[in-house]
């Protein structure tokens, strides 16, 4: 079994560091040290499952390293555990996006506590809790089985065979996107699409068509609820990834 690793990138290796790696390893998971150059972090980052950037004596990665760990975080669905001083930490508030920091630490570092931390947000890794939640909505079970394969190992996806059960599902669950098949028995893609649009609770869930109606009626008359998307379910599995992670990337 894969045991976790964790990166700690810096200006240098201190003693410190390597006591805080010798605990992450104590504690049954991998560690390594890289330092704060973009190819060294590029050289250890494949494997690696969280980012520790450990500063000391006002040693701080450059705006330049911290756009290359932005774009790699969030590519790759992963978060930071940033270490140092107040100002260190504020440093890094200032110039990463909350959702790609996990929490953070001033030094001196509780070291147990640390990796308490750590432990407990593999766990929740594990439970899919930072997965985004996709709610895909369609009549034909094949092709809700088909989605789900494709999305699963990315998101949290959840299915539903009618619009009537999707709307239920939605009154005891949050979803961070729907994905919404046009014609549908009983109550059609855009009644579901007005029906939450009405609704206080769900009004603001986002919404995308992936259907089979490419007819330019069906089009328009879903224009004017202002869905975030409409697919065609001729598109491929990478093509609809793209589509997904452009659009949680432009919706943060």
């Amino acid at each position: 079994m894969k045991k976790n690793r964790i990166m700690v990138i810096g200006e240098k290796e201190t003693f410190l560091v390597k006591v805080l790696i010798q605990k992450i390893k104590d504690a049954e998971m991998d560690g390594i040290f890289k330092k704060w150059e973009i190819d060294s972090i590029n050289a250890g980052w494949e494997g690696s499952d969280l980012i520790v950037p450990y500063m000391t004596d006002g040693d701080r990665p450059s705006e330049e390293v911290l756009r290359f760990l932005i774009d790699k975080l969030t590519d790759d669905h992963m978060e930071m555990i940033p270490i140092g001083e107040k100002s260190d930490i504020k440093y890094i508030e200032d110039h990463v996006p909350a959702d790609l920091v996990y929490r953070s630490f001033t030094r001196p570092v509780d070291n147990a506590e640390f990796v308490r931390t750590v432990n407990e947000l593999f766990s929740k890794a594990a439970m899919g809790e930072f997965k985004k939640s996709i709610l895909v909505v369609d009549d034909d079970a094949n092709y809700l089985g088909l989605v789900r394969e494709w999305l699963r190992e990315t998101y949290k996806v959840s299915m539903a065979t009618s619009g009537m059960q999707a709307i239920k599902w939605l009154g005891k669950n949050k979803a961070d996107l729907i994905l919404l098949d046009h014609e549908m028995p009983v109550t059609t893609g855009p009644q579901v699409l007005e029906m939450l649009r009405s609704d206080e609770e769900t009004k603001n869930i986002p919404v995308m068509f992936l259907t089979g109606k490419s007819d330019k009626e069906s089009v328009m008359s879903v224009v004017s609820l202002k869905p975030e998307g409409y697919f065609l379910k001729t598109i491929g599995r990478q093509e609809l990834l793209d589509k997904l992670q452009n659009f949680f990337l432009l919706h943060r």
